[in-house]
């Protein structure tokens, strides 16, 4: 599932999507529009006009996953850009979307990455 997966990068398609497209039409966004391969170790998260639902697609070994999520009250946090590529954020961030949170939160801990120990 979405937490045991092996992901590389997390990319997010700004604005809104037609979240009535299922995994096909999403597969041919990512590759058209992004130019970016929807068979890759990626997830690819997008949004409905109204912010509340989204939808993920990920591709593991055996095929394509698609996560839904709607929200019962309140909104995503969602960039609304008119660029047309893709927003490349962490999975921390995803995590913090995901919870209703914006994607720059400058009170967290920043990401350390230790080298030794003393």
């Amino acid at each position: 599932m979405l937490k045991e997966a092996a992901i590389n990068h997390v990319y997010l398609a700004r604005g809104n999507t037609d979240l009535r497209k299922s995994i096909d039409g999403l597969a041919i966004l990512v590759k058209e529009e992004f130019e970016l391969d929807p068979f890759s170790s990626n997830l690819f998260v997008f949004c409905n006009r109204q912010r509340d639902k989204l939808k993920i697609l990920h591709w593991d070994e055996a095929g394509f996953w698609l996560y839904y999520r709607r929200l019962e009250r309140g909104k995503f946090q969602w960039p609304s850009d008119d660029n047309t590529a893709p927003l490349k954020i962490t999975r921390r961030q995803l995590s913090w979307l995901l919870d209703g949170l914006s994607l720059e939160q400058k009170q967290a801990h920043p990401v350390v990455t230790a080298r030794t120990v003393i």
